[in-house]
């Protein structure tokens, strides 16, 4: 026995109607139908006969928000010339270009032409929301990035940074090799042009911090910052997502300027490097900022020449470590400088008549310098007197 098509279910229902004259109401209660139902499949048999009793799309016959033609062909050719853009960046695009579209015809549009994965979108948990600092200079996240290759074979690497906030580049200084001095240059560079920042965050590479080696040691970059009064922040060991911002900004610098490409010398990829910073920082929009401009949200320090290593490397400085009760002992000397500083480094300029005790950019105290030298057999502060051996 054949099984009935649609269609033909529908019109022996049609047909209980026009050819044995029963009634609307009867044939839609007999066939478990609504009464509008059977209207419809009656007024398509007037018009089409059989074959328009078949399934229909129910797409709408005309849709109003339809992107127009000219304009779904300018946003997938300028995706097709910048493929890492994605809506929103098109959007901002397409606005200064004289368009008007939404975020979600974009998508659309670049769905209907298979150059997004759909699978792949992810929607962001409402209660959601980006870290940053309040305000620029709070904080620069630093770090060093590879792969930045020559045209003989070798490669190089740059010492980056951007402010928390503003996302703005501080630094992108090339370097032949990941050395201390290199560091510390590109360190003393982001300082001077700048000023200096409340805290800086970087991993725990050994450029940057010597507290995990045994025994701990200062490195250069610790002192510079310590010496110029900069909180220097760590990230947890394997917890690169810490410093997120500055991980990410490498990805926008591999994928902009330096994948595939071989620059002929370290001068040739500083220059390079440079264009491309100045382009990110005042002309390129950001997305993570409602596409405005790193320059619109960062506003640099006051001008401070900062401290570098030497200048307090010299014979007449020595550091000494605050004592627990706050006390700093040089030259036979034991000076206050306050018990709420107690744990921390102070540097101690030894002059021939006076002693300066610094910490950071702050001066502490100045006392004049006592040269008589150490006393003996007196009573030392917080003890007793000292037992000579027995008998005397």
């Amino acid at each position: 026995m054949r099984e009935l098509s649609v269609a033909e279910q529908r019109y022996k229902a049609v047909l209980a109607v026009i050819g044995d004259g029963r009634s609307i109401t009867e044939v839609a209660a007999s066939w478990g139908i609504s009464r509008q139902t059977l209207h419809t499949w009656l007024s398509r048999w007037e018009q089409g006969g059989l074959e328009a009793l078949g399934d229909r799309s129910h797409r709408p016959v005309r849709c109003p928000h339809q992107m127009d033609g000219d304009l779904e062909v300018a946003v997938l050719e300028m995706r097709r010339s910048h493929p890492g853009w994605g809506p929103t960046r098109l959007v901002h695009a397409l606005g200064r270009g004289g368009f008007t579209v939404s975020r979600s015809g974009v998508y659309r549009a670049l769905l209907r032409a298979g150059l997004v994965d759909p699978g792949a979108r992810r929607r962001r948990a409402e209660h959601w929301r980006r870290w940053e600092r309040g305000r620029a200079m709070e904080l620069w996240q630093m770090d060093v990035v590879g792969g930045i290759g020559l045209v003989d074979g070798t490669s190089v690497k740059v010492l980056t940074g951007i402010d928390d906030h503003s996302r703005f580049c501080i630094s992108a200084h090339v370097m032949p090799a990941e050395r201390t001095r290199f560091v510390c240059e590109g360190l003393n560079a982001a300082l001077e042009t700048y000023g200096c920042p409340e805290q800086v965050l970087t991993d725990n590479g050994k450029v940057f911090t010597g507290r995990f080696n045994h025994p701990p040691v200062e490195v250069a970059f610790d002192a510079i910052l310590r010496r110029n009064g900069v909180e220097h922040l760590l990230t947890a060991p394997r917890s690169p997502t810490t410093t997120g911002k500055i991980e990410r900004f490498h990805r926008t610098l591999r994928a902009e300027l330096t994948t595939g490409a071989l620059f002929d010398s370290v001068a040739a990829a500083q220059a390079a490097i440079d264009a491309w910073v100045a382009h990110y920082n005042h002309d390129r929009p950001h997305q993570s900022l409602a596409m405005a401009t790193p320059a619109a949200r960062f506003t640099p320090a006051p001008d401070r020449a900062p401290v570098t290593v030497a200048d307090r490397s010299g014979p007449d400085w020595v550091a000494r470590k605050v004592a627990t009760n706050g006390v700093v002992c040089v030259s036979w000397q034991q000076v206050s400088v306050g018990i709420h500083r107690a744990g921390e480094r102070c540097d101690v300029l030894v002059g021939p008549d006076t002693l300066q005790f610094w910490i950071g950019n702050q001066l502490l105290r100045t006392v004049r310098r006592d040269s008589t030298g150490p006393v003996r057999n007196k009573r030392p502060l917080g003890g007793s007197l000292t037992k000579t051996r027995a008998g005397h």
